[in-house]
């Protein structure tokens, strides 16, 4: 009994040294609350000393890696919880609601990993790797994380926080995460975001089209055909995959795109509309305040004040879907 105890001590420290040394790295790494971009295309990191209450969000497909704090994620009738041990994993851009628990005493700190599609086949094409993608995978995971991919997490911080070798190093440790990622739990939904032929993967085809042309003429037929799709059977695999339909998403779409241009870009809230493909100012304004709880007059407003309250101010990035984290 004294023999399994000496054994078992050992076992418990390098992991809880290794979460100290990364929750350090990323308190030192970040500075202050915010955003962060980094030298690594893809790679941001988040500190946050606030809790916030649900609020609508949008993720890129990205790995989300929570190293302090936790985030709770509503998506239909779905909850998941991604905190120091889980990683959430979106393989298609996805709009959910999400609440934040954190305090100045212990912030929030998080990486975000946008998933490079191009990259995942390369890897894919370089395992020549027999397995198939599940027929039906879901959008969205929360996933344990694991020894080893805690430690791919920790030297790509170790990188991070030296310029030359976040810039020599960093871009190989984040193929490693990929590679981990996509080998562990929940590979087989990037792989099937890859694969037209299962019907996940033309789901994910059509709303990576309704990412590119979201200010433009969307119609429910032409997805549907583009896809290779009846309406009836469109409708139905895309609500499966997103938890709404193909035209609420769409909707849903252009309101977080309207957001950043608002909060990062400084667009007025009339330009703002007519940029994401509002003809209507008024039916902008309704469908936003339904959206996000304010008007987007009262967003912009809200937006210029936290930008002259922030000193220094942050460095942050305007993502391309992701309008909070």
């Amino acid at each position: 009994m004294v023999y399994v105890k000496t054994l078992a001590a050992p076992a418990i420290a390098p992991a809880a040294a290794a979460q100290a040394r990364t929750v350090d790295l990323l308190m030192q790494i970040t500075q202050r609350d915010g955003v962060h971009a980094t030298p690594i295309e893809g790679v941001r990191l988040f500190r946050g000393s606030e809790s916030h209450p649900r609020q609508p969000v949008m993720y890129e497909p990205s790995i989300f890696i929570v190293c302090q704090g936790r985030k709770r994620g509503f998506l239909g009738d779905q909850v998941f919880i991604y905190d120091a041990q889980q990683y959430l994993v979106l393989s298609v851009p996805m709009p959910f609601e999400c609440e934040t628990e954190a305090s100045p005493e212990k912030p929030i700190l998080a990486i975000s990993i946008r998933i490079d599609l191009t990259t995942v086949a390369e890897l894919l094409m370089a395992l020549d790797d027999p397995r198939r993608a599940v027929s039906e995978p879901s959008g969205i995971y929360a996933t344990p994380l694991d020894a080893t991919l805690s430690n791919a997490v920790l030297r790509l911080l170790e990188a991070l926080a030296q310029p030359y070798e976040a810039r020599i190093l960093g871009p190989s440790i984040v193929r490693e995460i990929c590679y981990r990622v996509l080998m562990g739990e929940q590979g087989d939904a990037i792989r099937a975001a890859l694969t037209h032929q299962h019907q996940f993967g033309r789901i994910a085809k059509a709303l990576r089209r309704i990412h590119t042309d979201y200010h433009g003429d969307l119609d429910v037929e032409t997805l549907a055909s583009e896809a290779g799709m009846s309406l009836a059977v469109f409708h139905a695999h895309f609500k499966a995959v997103t938890s709404t339909s193909p035209m609420q998403y769409v909707k849903t779409t252009r309101l977080h795109h309207a957001r950043l241009l608002i909060t990062h870009d400084g667009m007025n809230v009339s330009a703002a509309a007519t940029r994401v493909g509002y003809e209507s100012a008024s039916q902008f304004s309704r469908e936003f305040k339904r959206l996000f709880g304010m008007s987007p007059a009262d967003e912009m407003r809200r937006a210029r004040a936290a930008a002259q309250a922030a000193a220094p101010r942050v460095e942050t990035v305007a993502p391309r879907y992701v309008t909070a984290v």
